[in-house]
């Protein structure tokens, strides 16, 4: 059976090489931000990092709204504008960074007026820097070019929050306002990194010689108007996946206390290794998944999907099994002897992780095929499942009912988009011949070749 692997993997394509790029970064990053983690934990008292955590995670979050999924959506239109040499694309990437800019300041601006706290003001002075960066680093993949993510994001950023937390650590500095300033400065130097790339690959794609630039450049109005109306629904989604993502940990802290929080974090942080290696895939099978899908191209989406999927099966579920058998062992190992009652927190993780990995990008797929709505729908039902099972659980379990919560919301999170495109478009991760050779059947075309062909479930 092991020879007929590649040849299913085969069907990625150009998508491999992305992949096995996102990937790459992806592993280095995550390799740095769970060193991170180690280094606070065992460096610091449960309180501090407890605080601290939390302090990101909130300010990430926050990031996360504002940014409103401006990104993604920028990863859309620029790949759709490669038939006409990305000449549109400069007027996108105007309309999506002046709206996140513009909140970004006026956010952070409003925490360092009306509080006193140093962690939240340091956060806040961060927020623009924070939030403005995922969005340029976003933009460059539209291009099909997964360097500047790999780099920046995958490897610059966490190396240096590594590298000046740690600093803060080693000199005995047990202060939660240090540790936050060393956490939020590397966003600066990659937003400008990013924004040097981005600006280069736009001035290399001018209008053609005395042509009046069309509707969607810098020019027009049109830009942001096919933007927002594509991207809104999904920039409520991408903010309640943000809350979805890491609100557990600030609800752990206000519930059970920063040390319970802490705990939680470090047994919740191996979360990263299977999330950043469906983020790698997904960042370079995006793209190719919208022009096939607005092409009616359904058994090339179809090969795009099911081979992520058999992808992220293969490369993640030997850590969450082994991360279920070692847990016991491997936290206190880790992070210290105070955080070796994690163990039951990281089973659920495990088993929790391996089914939302077996139904692929399923969310991906979705919005790829512009279904924004539905994806709504559904991360809300998802919050909505997480945020009342931790009300319900917190309070009497601590982090295993922060854990139980999750794992409720991500449950929902994957088998509802999972269910919508298998009623669409009759696509599911898996079949009898995963492993074997991809389907060929072909698909009918959709009338409207930018709207992807829907097939009527029986």
């Amino acid at each position: 059976m092991a020879p007929l692997i590649p040849a299913r993997l085969a069907g990625l394509t150009g998508a491999t090489r992305g992949g096995v790029a996102g990937l790459a970064g992806a592993g280095a990053g995550a390799a740095a931000q769970f060193l991170t983690v180690v280094l606070v934990t065992r460096g610091t008292g449960q309180e501090t990092a407890g605080l601290f955590f939390s302090g990101t995670a909130l300010c990430l979050t926050v990031a996360a709204v504002l940014r409103l999924d401006a990104g993604n959506g920028l990863v859309h239109f620029i790949a759709r504008s490669r038939s006409s040499g990305y000449h549109r694309a400069s007027g996108y990437v105007r309309a999506a960074l002046v709206p996140v800019a513009a909140l970004s300041l006026a956010t952070g601006a409003a925490v360092v007026l009306t509080t006193s706290d140093p962690v939240l003001r340091v956060l806040a002075v961060a927020l623009p820097a924070v939030a403005c960066s995922g969005v340029v680093v976003s933009a460059t993949r539209g291009f099909g070019s997964m360097r500047p993510t790999v780099l920046l994001d995958g490897v610059l950023q966490p190396t240096a929050q590594l590298l000046l937390v740690g600093a803060v650590v080693l000199a005995g500095r047990d202060s939660v306002p240090l540790l936050a300033t060393a956490w939020a400065l590397p966003y600066l130097p990659v937003l400008l990194l990013a924004s040097i790339w981005l600006r280069r690959r736009l001035t290399r794609t001018p209008h053609p010689p005395g042509t009046v630039p069309p509707p969607g450049t810098a020019c027009s109005p049109g830009a942001a108007r096919d933007l927002w109306r594509h991207t809104w629904p999904r920039s409520l989604a991408s903010g309640i996946q943000a809350v979805f993502q890491r609100l557990d940990v600030v609800i752990v802290a206000l519930l059970a206390g920063p040390a319970e929080a802490a705990v939680y974090t470090a047994a919740t942080r191996f979360k990263i290794v299977g999330q950043l290696a469906g983020q790698g895939l997904a960042q370079a099978t995006q793209p190719r998944l919208v022009r096939a899908l607005a092409e009616g191209d359904l058994p090339r989406a179809r090969r795009l999907y099911r081979s992520a999927t058999l992808c992220l099966v293969m490369l993640t579920w030997p850590i969450w099994l082994g991360y279920a058998a070692l847990a016991p062992w491997l936290l206190g190992a880790v992070f210290g002897d105070g955080y070796a009652g994690g163990a039951p927190v990281a089973f659920v993780l495990a088993a929790t992780m391996m089914l939302a990995t077996a139904c692929g990008m399923a969310d991906v797929v979705l919005t790829s095929a512009g279904h924004t709505g539905s994806s709504l729908a559904n991360l809300v039902a998802a919050v909505a499942t997480a945020v009342a099972l931790d009300l319900l659980l917190i309070p009497s379990m601590g982090s295993l009912g922060a854990a139980l919560g999750w794992a409720g919301g991500t449950a929902v999170k994957n088998l509802l988009p999972l269910w919508r495109i298998h009623r669409l478009y009759g696509l599911h991760p898996f079949d009898t011949h995963s492993l074997t050779t991809p389907h060929t059947r072909q698909a009918p075309r959709a009338h409207d070749p930018t709207v992807p062909h829907t097939r009527q479930a029986p």
